[in-house]
């Protein structure tokens, strides 16, 4: 194996990552506190206010969430306030983004596709079928003794 020059950047690290789903042990998957701040830091990062976040997301659920619910669900001190999984959808529509989604994607070892992105992926998928097939078509020709 050919030793690899440090100082040679390779265009291809961390291009190929295969997601890993977070392991099976007890406690592996208590995220409370991990998905508070996540999403307190999506609430920040949007534009919007609170108030303005709690509205959109109402309109979008069809009855009243407040800013104090919002808050309640991102305060490391309200440790008996969850956030209901029903309104992540709203959440991340009033905050224009899909990082809560690919953040629970990431968990169990998956990967959040969007718009052409997911289109592109299930292209991809369609393709290496065909690749499979194409090969299998070919081995059981062979086997029949045809030619190629």
């Amino acid at each position: 194996m050919k030793a690899r020059d440090a100082l040679t950047v390779d265009l291809f690290d961390g291009f190929f990552t295969v997601p890993v789903e977070r392991g099976n042990k007890p406690g592996s998957l208590d995220i409370g506190m991990e998905f508070r701040h996540l999403i307190s830091e999506q609430i920040k990062a949007c534009p919007k206010s609170r108030h303005q976040i709690a509205a959109r997301m109402s309109e979008l659920v069809g009855h009243e969430i407040t800013k104090h619910q919002l808050d309640s669900w991102t305060a490391e001190s309200r440790e008996g306030w969850r956030f209901p999984a029903e309104y992540l959808p709203a959440l991340e529509m009033a905050l224009e983004t899909h990082e809560v989604l690919a953040f629970l994607a990431d968990l169990r070892g998956a990967k959040l596709s969007v718009g052409k992105e997911a289109l592109e992926a299930q292209l991809g998928k369609l393709e290496s079928m065909k690749d499979q097939l194409r090969k299998q078509e070919q081995v059981l020709k062979k086997l029949l003794g045809e030619r190629e």
